[in-house]
């Protein structure tokens, strides 16, 4: 039997494009949304027209009940967790720091970590009793490089990075690894939702590529992350941005 995958915030954008690139490559895998069951059924049946398996599971991942019910159910329909995916949105404010609150701001951080450490919590003990594991998580190239607005957003995910890498550090030893996966702007997501249309063509026009992001272009990188081929490496920011920056 193929291995197992828990993407959260798999209903759309880059969590249903690396739902696909999984289960078209064998993997068994668990689409988690929180509101959008209309969406994370039609994931899982595109994933099952072509040739894998999936199921989606509603939980919202700022909820540990939540949480130890998803994973308890697909524990009990597939046996464990293998791969974990961790591509859920919080939402969060585009705004100045002028404008800023510590609402908006300690909201964000909190939400943010909160469902980091509760994905990994409960699948970790099982990945170091089996010896094997794939952690990986979306970041952003904003928790890097600042752009005005998006203050919320860098710095949770600047959190989020050195959190994965505590994490990686730890589990090396068990054959698990973790890493981060940094795109640029990736159109038809949450966050260009948010922004004006000029502002997209602009992030798209300035790209060297002269375009943004894809979502399928992030699975696929996922994807490399998830795998058995990815086994030494770990700890690793990995970005998608087309040229954007070159560190």
């Amino acid at each position: 039997m193929g291995r197992v995958a828990v993407i959260t915030g798999a209903s759309r954008g880059i969590g249903a494009a690396t739902a696909l690139v999984l289960a078209e490559r064998g993997l068994r895998v668990v689409v988690n949304y929180r509101s959008s069951a209309d969406e994370a059924d039609e994931v899982v049946r595109a994933a099952k027209a072509a040739g894998g398996e999936a199921v989606a599971i509603r939980a919202d991942v700022t909820d540990a009940d939540a949480v130890t019910a998803m994973m308890d159910e697909t524990v009990q329909r597939w046996g464990g967790v293998d791969v974990l995916v961790h591509n859920a949105m919080i939402p969060f404010k585009v705004t100045s720091f002028a404008d800023l609150t510590w609402e908006q701001l300690g909201g964000k951080l909190d939400g943010e970590l909160r469902a980091a450490f509760l994905v990994t919590k409960a699948v970790v003990p099982n990945m170091i009793t089996r010896g094997y594991g794939r952690l990986v998580y979306l970041s952003t190239g904003l928790s890097r490089r600042p752009r005005e607005g998006m203050i919320t957003l860098g710095t949770a995910k600047a959190a989020l990075d050195q959190f994965v890498r505590y994490v990686a550090l730890e589990v090396a030893p068990h054959g698990i690894t973790a890493n981060l996966v940094a795109p640029a702007t990736v159109d038809e997501t949450k966050v260009t939702e948010q922004l004006t249309t000029d502002q997209v063509h602009h992030l798209g026009a300035t790209n060297p590529m002269g375009r943004l992001v894809r979502p399928d272009e992030v699975a696929r990188t996922v994807a490399f992350l998830a795998s058995d081929d990815s086994g030494f490496t770990t700890g690793h920011y990995l970005t998608i941005n087309g040229g954007l920056s070159m560190d």
